[in-house]
């Protein structure tokens, strides 16, 4: 893609921010004169003019919001590009023509966009409330195939009306990400012959690097799959995930990246296919009583036992453990039968407390916000 069409692509999404030949994309709410936002915007005028002299790096892409710490990952037209081609080549599409109903300042969104404009595809943006209340774009199947992106919640939601299921099977691939898929979802999607896509992939990645293929979805393969031809993938001595390649952002800010592999906190490991596994974050191990727990395996479990519409799973200091595990819940519900919860949870892995929250904090692409949950379970 030119980087003029990108540029026009980008103005057309309502969340860029320009500051000379810097684009800042982030969530429109952020408005440039909202304090936090002049905060989280470094528009110096040496910013500005580093970035027209390198001619790299101008496209700014927030990233890390759930965290509590918002950075900005540079990318630009050849970053963005290259994720294309690998995506195409991996799914054997020439054209992509996508329903999004995730937001533009997202990098799903996003690349949801650059993935049509650069394939001449056709992008259809339909807002997730009026999807969920019934209302469904026509897939023309005269354009060829099509694609959706969703969030696991989003799946669980649409499973629940047979109308939309029949909707979902007219799609080529579905993407899943933002958050695990646990494994009755996935297996009640494969029952419904959804061709899902399970994948990873970051906002410093330009989107997915490695992804499930829907036939071997079908078959009941459920890892992230194998790794983009645009990519490369590393594992370290302790499981650490590693990826280099063209679409790897150019580092935070006005700061180069050094290094030729990007180091993420995600720990994962090969499974016998070949396929990527992710185990969970490395920084977000909670060390209860000198044991290590995993806050999605916690998830898995209590999402298992059927008594929680949504869960998050977090660890909080505690004098006498070093830390806990503390449960989230939406408040407003059917109350769960916390007993019948932990059934399938032993020793460490099971909450010392469960927390109802009357104000969900799970952002618009699907990622809760765990540093929110955690301000709210110190209180």
């Amino acid at each position: 893609m030119e980087r003029d069409s990108l540029k026009t692509l980008l103005r057309s999404t309502g969340g860029a921010i320009e500051r000379g030949d810097v684009f800042f994309l982030g969530d429109p709410r952020l408005a440039p004169n909202n304090d936090d936002a002049a905060e989280n915007l470094p528009v110096a005028v040496g910013d500005v003019e580093a970035a027209a002299a390198e001619g790299r790096g101008w496209l700014r892409v927030a990233t890390g919001g759930t965290s509590g710490e918002r950075r900005w990952a540079r990318h630009d037209e050849r970053t963005l590009t290259a994720a294309v081609r690998g995506f195409c080549a991996h799914f054997g599409l020439t054209r992509v023509n996508a329903v999004d109903v995730l937001p533009a300042y997202h990098v799903s969104g996003l690349m949801a966009r650059v993935r049509c404009a650069e394939t001449g595809g056709r992008h259809v943006a339909w807002s997730w409330k009026r999807l969920e209340a019934g209302e469904r774009p026509e897939l023309d199947p005269s354009q060829g195939d099509w694609v959706l992106s969703l969030v696991p919640t989003q799946l669980q939601r649409l499973l629940a009306a047979p109308a939309a299921v029949a909707w979902l099977r007219g799609f080529k691939v579905i993407f899943v990400g933002g958050g695990p898929v646990w494994p009755e979802l996935a297996a009640a999607a494969a029952r419904a012959g959804l061709r899902l896509s399970l994948s990873y992939g970051m906002t410093e990645t330009a989107a997915m690097v490695a992804a499930l293929r829907p036939e071997e979805f079908l078959a009941g393969a459920r890892s992230c799959g194998r790794v983009l031809p645009h990519a490369t993938i590393t594992l370290d001595a302790d499981g650490r995930v590693g990826i280099a390649g063209e679409s790897v952002f150019l580092g935070y800010g006005m700061s180069e990246r050094t290094e030729e592999i990007f180091w993420t906190e995600d720990l994962g490991r090969w499974n016998e296919r070949g396929h990527l596994e992710i185990l969970g974050r490395r920084d977000a191990v909670i060390i209860t009583g000198g044991k290590k727990v995993q806050p999605q395996d916690v998830e898995a479990a209590l999402r298992a036992s059927g008594e929680f519409s949504d869960v998050a799973v977090i660890g909080v200091p505690d004098a006498e453990w070093g830390e806990i595990v503390v449960a989230c819940y939406p408040a407003g519900g059917r109350e769960p039968d916390l007993v019948r919860a932990v059934a399938g949870l032993h020793g460490a892995m099971k909450p010392k407390r469960f927390l109802a929250v009357a104000d969900w904090p799970r952002a618009a692409q699907g990622k809760i916000n765990r540093a929110q949950l955690k301000t709210l379970a110190l209180k």
